[in-house]
């Protein structure tokens, strides 16, 4: 099923308006990539490049300029988040366009529509860049000008086509301030921060304020994750609240990537948006149906309610008077439904990346334990957008099935009584509850006769369960037989619930991208699944900040030795003092860690050199804790 023919009547609404705009959306898209590609070059024409190339000695003027100009990092990002999170934010629109695949540049057969899609994209990712890169580019000064300068334009042109254009046929007035406004905010948030980034930058030209030292990879909220694991955990344990047990516990020292949240805070405008065109194609369908019922009610006057047909036009006015009704209720609950899935994922991601820093893959299907790191690397690049789609997708399937079940609701429960048939309802709603339970009854039955009359006594009296060894096997076997019979029966009500179990959980945890809907075994026909964990190991692997924090102190070493290499008399620059060998304080080192950690002693290296060093240790930390 393709998307856009769920789209076609609200785009053909847009089209029929009567409003007269002098302001194209598209077409000044398509006009924003030559301020966008001036700002991309001249960002690159400041980025000098590490490495020097040989075009670089041709021409004095190039200096290793024009390096890569980097929108920002998808994996280690902390700061900034929010404001990468609305600069995706403000894109919103033209991703509910890619996505109901009715923007197209250009007009090619049917065989070449992902090739158009993928221009489309890519066009759209041109036009949005500069937010981006100018948000994180090193050159504040002129980065905040020409992004505020870049916002300006589409926050300009975005309000002029608001104000042309504010009403709508489908929702009425304001309709265009409905669909704009979480865009609008997005871009009036990027101008006052490009803003705040020019008064800080100024002053720091200016020598008003001081420049923070170059920011290193050691994030301050990865150090106290590591100084957190150094310290020893409490003895008595904090009383958690009920939100920290069953919702969620907020951790000072994790921090989620910008990623996650430029992620999430694009779903949210996107779910916001599909809800609303949703809503706007059932005001259109609403209007065709009332016209519909129309009709059948000028053939039910012709008729003066005696034709043959009246019966069942009348049961097609009440089904479509309930589909209307349901459908408008679901549109919250499947709204609720999704809103906290995005939520859950958060949670979700922090719960998996910190098992994975401990070493533990019990979560992880077994032939997940090593992904390919090719499949890795490309899951970083699927994740946020695919995020997005099972999001939006997953409401519409979910609002669908809830609607499903509303309307059997009303024809199961609430129409026999407004029909006067709440008796016979009753009585046919109890006569299935007493067949149910006497299924359940039976099945009940046959453990507590296992339990009690074909297992051998308990071993221990304080055993839990009775051992898995068989007692009166003639009587076994025969009860056997006798139910064999019985449950090819049960076994058919057994296999129907199998199935509808399985649509339901599988219907309702669409969207849920963290969770694969697949059976044991079959999980790599999930791809949303596989493009969450090689998120996760990639996001492991270059985040983790126990081996950040080893990186960082192994450089932070290597350019102290380099120091003290490159300054002939580094040592008459520091204060005098009793010196002490290189030996002697590994040796303390080792004591303190094995102090801390007693434990460790038992996982040393044995040498028959090192035994009596062990023995001494070991029995200088007896008597340390003694």
């Amino acid at each position: 099923m393709n998307i856009w023919i769920l789209f076609v009547f609200f785009r053909t609404a847009q089209t029929n308006s009567t409003c007269v705009t002098s302001i194209d959306m598209e077409l000044f898209l398509h006009y924003s990539l030559i301020p966008s590609f001036f700002i991309i070059m001249v960002l690159s024409f400041l980025q000098r490049r590490v490495h020097h190339k040989q075009i670089d000695d041709k021409s004095y003027l190039l200096g290793n300029r024009f390096g890569i100009v980097m929108p920002l990092d998808f994996i280690g990002t902390f700061n900034n988040r929010w404001s990468y999170g609305v600069a995706f934010g403000a894109a919103a629109n033209k991703v509910m366009f890619l996505f109901s695949e009715g923007y197209q540049p250009l007009q090619v057969p049917q065989w070449a529509q992902a090739i158009v899609l993928l221009i489309g994209g890519i066009e759209v990712g041109l036009s949005h860049f500069p937010f981006f890169a100018c948000l994180s580019s090193d050159f504040r000064l002129i980065s905040s000008i020409l992004g505020f300068m870049y916002s300006l334009i589409w926050f300009v042109i975005t309000t002029l086509h608001i104000v042309q254009c504010p009403h709508g046929q489908l929702i009425g007035e304001y309709e265009t301030v409905i669909f704009y406004w979480p865009s609008l905010l997005c871009l009036a948030f990027l101008l006052g921060r490009f803003v705040y980034m020019f008064v800080k930058a100024l002053k720091i030209h200016l020598g008003l304020e001081v420049q923070n030292e170059e920011r290193s990879f050691l994030e301050v909220h990865q150090a106290e994750h590591v100084k957190q694991l150094m310290r020893k955990p409490p003895e008595q344990e904090e009383e958690k609240s009920w939100f920290q047990r069953r919702i969620y516990e907020w951790d000072p020292y994790f921090q989620f990537p910008s990623r996650m949240i430029g992620a999430t805070v694009l779903a949210f405008i996107c779910l916001y948006l599909f809800i609303i065109i949703e809503f706007c194609i059932y005001t259109y369908i609403v209007q065709e149906l009332d016209v519909f019922e129309g009709g059948l009610e000028s053939y039910i006057a012709s008729v003066n309610d005696t034709g043959v047909l009246t019966p069942a036009i009348l049961q097609i006015k009440e089904l479509i008077t309930v589909a209307k009704g349901v459908w408008m209720l679901t549109i919250f609950s499947a709204s609720l439904t999704c809103i906290s899935y995005l939520f859950h994922i958060l949670a979700c991601y922090r719960k998996h990346i910190k098992r994975l820093w401990l070493g533990e893959k019990s979560f992880i299907p077994s032939k997940f334990h090593n992904p390919s790191s090719s499949n890795s690397v490309v899951a970083i690049a699927r994740y946020s957008g695919w995020q997005i789609a099972y999001i939006l997708w997953g409401y519409l399937i979910i609002h669908v099935v809830q609607c499903l079940f509303g309307v059997m609701i009303m024809y199961g429960l609430v129409l026999p009584v407004i029909h006067n048939q709440g008796l016979e309802m009753l009585k046919g709603l109890g006569i299935g509850i007493l067949t149910i339970s006497i299924v359940v009854g039976l099945m009940i039955l046959q453990l507590k006769i296992a339990a009690r009359f074909f297992l051998q006594p308990k071993i221990k009296p304080g055993d839990r369960q009775k051992p898995l060894a068989l007692n009166n096997r003639k009587a076994f076997h025969n009860f056997n037989y006798f139910l064999f019979f019985y449950n090819v029966l049960l076994g058919l009500g057994a296999c129907l619930f199998r199935l509808f179990v399985s649509c339901i959980l599988g219907t309702w945890l669409i969207a849920r991208i963290d969770r694969t809907i697949m059976q044991n075994g079959y999980e790599a026909a999930d791809m949303g699944f596989q493009a969450w964990i090689g998120m996760l190991f990639v996001d492991h692997y270059h985040t983790n900040p126990v081996l950040v924090g080893f990186c960082h102190i192994l450089l932070t070493c290597n350019n102290e030795r380099k120091l003290q290499k490159s300054i002939p008399y580094w040592h008459l620059n520091h204060s005098p003092g009793p010196r002490v060998s290189i030996k002697s304080r590994t040796r303390w080192f080792l004591l303190y860690t094995l102090l801390k950690n007693p434990r460790l002693t038992l996982l040393r290296k044995p040498k028959s050199a090192l035994g009596i060093r062990v023995a001494t240790q070991t029995n200088s930390v007896d008597v340390l804790q003694n």
